[in-house]
Formats: C-alpha cells, sequence, structure tokens
C-alpha cells in the first residue's frame, strides 16, 4: 500500500484531498501517460461509476486527465465495479476506471482501476502514478477540457454477457424475488437481468437521489430484505452493496445466507457436477469454522488466506481453484471473472437452485453456523505474539483445549493499535468464557 492507493484504490470524502479535482485530474493524466509508455500507443480507458452525487464531477476531471494525456476513454455511467472489470477485458482497453467507495457512506468515493485481466492495477503502476502526485504541480501541463458522456450499449454489453453468455438458457419463470440494490450502482442492471431471464422481481431500494446510497439497505443491512421476503412471499432475497461487487442472499424463510453459506451451497454443487477445482475451496481467517467442517464431510478442503479479496484472488491464481471468497460475500469465480461480481454470484446461486429443484433454505443444510466471539483489546506495542512468553502459552493451551471442535485466531489490527481475539467453538458461553481469558492475558501484557 502507497500514500495515496490502499488495497482497494484511492478512498476518502469527495471533494477533499486526494479526492479534489486538481488531484483527480492529475491521476486520469498519470495514468493514461503511464499506459502510453507501456503500450507505445493511445491508450484506451473505460470509466464507470456509481450513484453517489460526486460521481459525475470526479468521472469529468478523470476524463479531463486522460485527455490531457493524450488518451482515450469511454463512459459506461452508472454501472457495477465488476462491470466496468468486464468491459476493460472485453473490449481489451489498457485499463477500467471505477468511481465508487462501494459500502461507504454517499459522502465518501473512491478510485479503483482494473488491467485488462480484470485483476486490480499493478502495485508498480500505483508507485509511478503516486510519484506523479507527490511531483511539483508546476510540471503538469494543462488540463484540456473533456466531457464524459455515457454509452448505453456498454451496459447492454455486460448485461448481454451475464445473460445470454453466462447463463444462456436458465428459466426462472417459477420464481419470485427480491431484489436489494441499496440505492447503488446496480439499481437498474440488476432487475433488468433477472426479469429478462422469467423471474417474477421485487426492487427495493432502486430510487437513487445520490445521497442514500448504502443508507440502511442493501448488504449492509439486510433485515429490510429479509422482512420484504417475507411481505412478498419470495422464493429468496438477494442483497447488493454500493457497487455491487458483493451479495447476500435471504432464503424463503427470511433467513440470512452469508458469503460462507455461499461457498458452501456452490462448493457442493460445483463437486457433485465435477467442476471444483483441486476439491478445494479458498476463503479468509475469519470464515466460520462452520464452513470448514460441512467442507470436510463432503472431502472438500478450505485454504485460507489473510482478510481481503485481493489475498483470496492470489491464492486461487497461484494454487488453482474455482471458487473462493470473503464472509461478506465477495465470491470470486475465477473462471469467469477474476473480480468479485454480486451479480454473477447471484445467477450462479440461481443456478444451483434450478437445476437441482431445491430452495436455497434446503441447498444450506448441512452447514451448522459454530457461535463466534471476537474481542479487541488496545494494545501499546505490537510484538510478535509468539515471542511473548505469557501470550504463547496462553494460546498453546487454548489450542489444545480447542482441538477439532474450536478455532482461535489472534491478530494484530493493520490499522489500530489493538489486538483481536476471536474465538469459535460448540458452546457460546464457553467461547465467551475463553475470549476473554485470552483478552485479559492480551491485556497484561501488552497493554
Amino acid at each position: 500500500m502507497g500514500e495515496f492507493f490502499g488495497t482497494d484504490g484511492i478512498r476518502g470524502v469527495a471533494g477533499q484531498f486526494p479526492l479534489d479535482e486538481p488531484t483527480i485530474e492529475r491521476i486520469g493524466w498519470s495514468l493514461a501517460k503511464e499506459l502510453a509508455e507501456r503500450a507505445a500507443a493511445t491508450p484506451l480507458i473505460i470509466i464507470g461509476r456509481d450513484t453517489r452525487e460526486s460521481g459525475e464531477w470526479i468521472e469529468a476531471a478523470i476524463a479531463r486527465g486522460i485527455t490531457t494525456a493524450g488518451g482515450r476513454f469511454r463512459s459506461a455511467g452508472v454501472i457495477t465495479t465488476p462491470g466496468v472489470a468486464y468491459l476493460t477485458r472485453a473490449l481489451k482497453a489498457d485499463a477500467g476506471v471505477v468511481i465508487s467507495a462501494s459500502h461507504n457512506p454517499y459522502q465518501d468515493n473512491g478510485i479503483k482501476v482494473f488491467a485488462p485481466s480484470g485483476q486490480k492495477l499493478d502495485d508498480a503502476t500505483e508507485q509511478l502514478i503516486e510519484r506523479d502526485l507527490k511531483a511539483d504541480p508546476s510540471t503538469f501541463p494543462p488540463i484540456v477540457a473533456a466531457s464524459a458522456k455515457a454509452e448505453p450499449e456498454l451496459q447492454e454489453k455486460y448485461l448481454g454477457f451475464l445473460r445470454d453468455e453466462l447463463v444462456m438458457g436458465l428459466d426462472l419463470k417459477r420464481l419470485r424475488i427480491v431484489v436489494d440494490c441499496a440505492n447503488g450502482a446496480s439499481y437498474a442492471l440488476a432487475p433488468r437481468l433477472l426479469t429478462g431471464l422469467g423471474a417474477t422481481v421485487i426492487a427495493i431500494n432502486a430510487d437513487p437521489n445520490g445521497r442514500n446510497i448504502n443508507l440502511d439497505c442493501g448488504s449492509l443491512h439486510p433485515e429490510r430484505l429479509q422482512q420484504a421476503v417475507a411481505d412478498n412471499k419470495a422464493d429468496l432475497g438477494i442483497a447488493f452493496d454500493g457497487d455491487a461487487d458483493r451479495s447476500l442472499f435471504t432464503d424463503e424463510r427470511g433467513n440470512l445466507v452469508d458469503g460462507d453459506q455461499v461457498l458452501f451451497v456452490m462448493a457442493t454443487w460445483l463437486a457433485e457436477h465435477h467442476q471444483l477445482a483441486g476439491h478445494r475451496v479458498v476463503a479468509t481467517v475469519m470464515s466460520n469454522l462452520g464452513l470448514e467442517l460441512a467442507l470436510k464431510e463432503r472431502g472438500i478442503a478450505l485454504a485460507r488466506t489473510s482478510v481481503g479479496d485481493k489475498y483470496v484472488l492470489e491464492e486461487l491464481l497461484k494454487n488453482g481453484g474455482s471458487i473462493g471468497g470473503e464472509q461478506s460475500g465477495h465470491i470470486i469465480f475465477p473462471g469467469i471473472s477474476l473480480a468479485g461480481d454480486g451479480m454473477i454470484t447471484a445467477l450462479e446461486v440461481l443456478r444451483a437452485m434450478t437445476d437441482t429443484g431445491k430452495s436455497l433454505n434446503a441447498l444450506t443444510r448441512g452447514f451448522t453456523r459454530y457461535p463466534q466471539v471476537t474481542i479487541n483489546v488496545k494494545v501499546a506495542r505490537k510484538p510478535p505474539l509468539a515471542s511473548v512468553a505469557p501470550i504463547k502459552a496462553a494460546m498453546d493451551k487454548l489450542e489444545t483445549e480447542l482441538a477439532g471442535r474450536g478455532r482461535l485466531l489472534v491478530r494484530y489490527s493493520g490499522t489500530e493499535n489493538l489486538a483481536r481475539v476471536m474465538i469459535e467453538g460448540q458452546d457460546e458461553a464457553v467461547v465467551r468464557q475463553q475470549a476473554e481469558e485470552m483478552a485479559q492475558v492480551l491485556k497484561e501484557n501488552l497493554g
């Protein structure tokens, strides 16, 4: 991570550095310049955005920067983050730029850049852009005027890929589906996609006003979806976040189905169809022990990575796999797309339902979520945990107690002076007591 680029691009309050107009113009200019130098040709950059009120002027500033550097751009207008990743690959563009702050409130925005593969921009190019941003402002050329006019056919191309290539022939006529679009990038696309496949669609939170993205809705607040599924006697509910790179579900009984359960459902279905590469699933250290045990019963291994879809993708590409993801609903099918795509995840779940003739509730049977307790402890220092004898002894004792029936995770926060204790086990009261005892050891030795 650099000074400007975090794990998910540049993010901050819209209008404030580094998301002020002059800096954004320089980002567009620098990106186009670096791409031109690499390709020795005029670079083409695809731009898309979510529904935040700041999206239009940020897109215009990016477009001016690209034009100033002699680059070309095409605007997809309001489209999902994975939609831009798809278009970048399909149109053989040199990069794709998404203007979104995902699940953050409307005041925030961000800039995420995709390479032609659909993966996020490489670290080396990010560092070159950061170098340009730190340079003397007088070294930048005069900014050239440009306007970003959305091309509706780009959205149609992405919808066509999902509907006509990915799930050609999928028939959803018997299904009644509630879709919570989080007043975000999927507000028009998701209802159209599912209606086009024959489903009866009840769309909620599909009326963006620039300020209501993620506001008490979408995958951050699935209780609205759960109620709507019950009220409409629907077969299932789907909730997206603001840029629709993740999705959560509600089954026909109103139960929430999170990313761990989606991994279980899809891994089981893929294995039955001999399509689960390596007979393994990739998830993070935060995925519930219940997922690991349910997969193990079916002869499927679970590989765990650090928290972040970036690490899940790295593991899938390095050691193979057909599916990976996070509890949050960020699921990656690398054979389809290297970007997490909430709409692809929804289509794959619907494919499993229609193929088996089973409800979502029936498909999740066999997965038992283990009670999980997490405690944050303020720390004054962050030595390697195993180097502090009392902490190592307490961790070893707990590992012995939990062997085969639970899981301990102790780690430092990457951004705050905190240590996190997470314990999973069969009995919540026992797990809570164990977590509190471990937290006390951390306080005594690191506080």
